[in-house]
C-alpha cells in the first residue's frame, strides 16, 4: 500500500511540473520580442550619428518612437550608405533610417512609407573661398558627394551639359572635409543638413546659391514586406497628426521640415 501511495504522489509531481514547463513555454511564446531591422550610416549628423557611443539623431528617433508604439524593438546595423541599402536588398535589415530621398529610381525597387521630413539638394564650397558666390562659379571645378545619394543624383540631373566634376566619397565626412580643406571646389547635401551643421558645429562651408532640386525623405521597404511597411506608416500619420514629428525636428534643425 505503501509504494501505491508513493507511486501516486510521484506521478501526481511529474504531471504537476509538466503543467508547469507548459505554461512557462507558452508565456515565453506569448512575450517572445518583436524585432525592427533598422540601417543607418551612424555617420550622417543630424540624422543618424554617434554621440558617446550612442546611435542618436532626428531620423534614429523618430523610427524609434513608432517602433516603440508599435510594440517592436529597434535592432541597428551600421555601414557606409551604399552598404546599408544592400544590406535592405539582400533583406539583412527591414527599412534604412538615414534621410532617404525618394526618387522614381527608387520607386521601382522599394515600398515607401509616406514622407516624414522634406529638405533640397544644396551646394556648399568653404567659408573662406571668394571666388564662388552662385552656383555658375562651380563651372569648371570638382563637386563632392556620398556615393549612392539622391544628392549626387539629384546634381547630374541638374548639370547635364557637365560643367564641372562630380567626385563620389563613402562617407559624409570624407566628401565634406575635402571642401573644407579646399582640395574640391563644392560639396553637395541636403541643405536642412547644412544649416543644421552650420549652426550647431561650425560648418567651414557656406552655401551658395539656391537648391538644385526638392525632395521627400520617407523609409524604404522591399516591396514584399509591405505589411510591415503599413504598419510604421499607420503609426507616422498619428506621430505627424499629434505633433510629435515636429518637435523631433525642432530639436535637431531648429526648424520644422516635417513633409505635409
Amino acid at each position: 500500500m505503501k509504494k501505491i501511495v508513493l507511486g501516486s504522489l510521484a506521478l501526481l509531481l511529474l504531471l504537476l511540473l509538466a503543467a508547469c514547463g507548459s505554461g512557462d513555454e507558452t508565456s515565453g511564446e506569448s512575450e517572445e520580442k518583436k524585432v525592427l531591422k533598422v540601417g543607418a550610416t551612424g555617420q550622417s549628423y543630424p540624422n543618424a550619428y554617434k554621440e558617446e557611443d550612442k546611435l542618436v539623431g532626428f531620423d534614429v528617433e523618430v523610427i524609434e518612437t513608432a517602433a516603440k508604439n508599435m510594440g517592436y524593438e529597434v535592432e541597428w546595423t551600421l555601414a557606409d550608405f551604399s552598404g546599408i541599402m544592400g544590406q535592405l536588398d539582400s533583406k539583412r535589415v527591414d527599412t534604412v533610417a538615414n534621410d532617404v530621398a525618394v526618387t522614381d529610381e527608387r520607386k521601382e525597387k522599394y515600398a515607401f512609407t509616406d514622407p516624414y521630413s522634406k529638405s533640397g539638394t544644396q551646394l556648399a564650397t568653404a567659408k573662406d573661398n571668394n571666388k564662388i558666390n552662385e552656383v555658375a562659379d562651380f563651372t569648371g571645378g570638382t563637386i563632392a558627394g556620398v556615393l549612392g545619394s539622391n544628392h549626387i543624383e539629384k546634381l547630374t540631373a541638374y548639370d547635364a551639359d557637365k560643367n564641372f566634376e562630380i567626385r563620389t566619397y563613402e562617407t559624409r565626412e570624407g566628401a565634406k572635409n575635402d571642401a573644407v580643406l579646399g582640395r574640391v571646389e563644392g560639396y553637395v547635401s541636403s541643405k536642412a543638413v547644412l544649416l543644421a551643421e552650420t549652426k550647431n558645429r561650425d560648418l567651414e562651408l557656406k552655401l551658395v546659391g539656391d537648391p538644385v532640386a526638392e525632395y521627400v525623405v520617407a523609409f524604404p521597404f522591399l516591396k514584399e514586406n509591405e505589411e510591415l511597411k503599413n504598419l510604421l506608416n499607420d503609426e507616422l500619420a498619428k506621430l505627424k497628426e499629434d505633433g510629435t514629428l515636429a518637435k523631433i525636428s525642432e530639436k535637431y534643425f531648429g526648424d520644422n521640415i516635417i513633409a505635409e
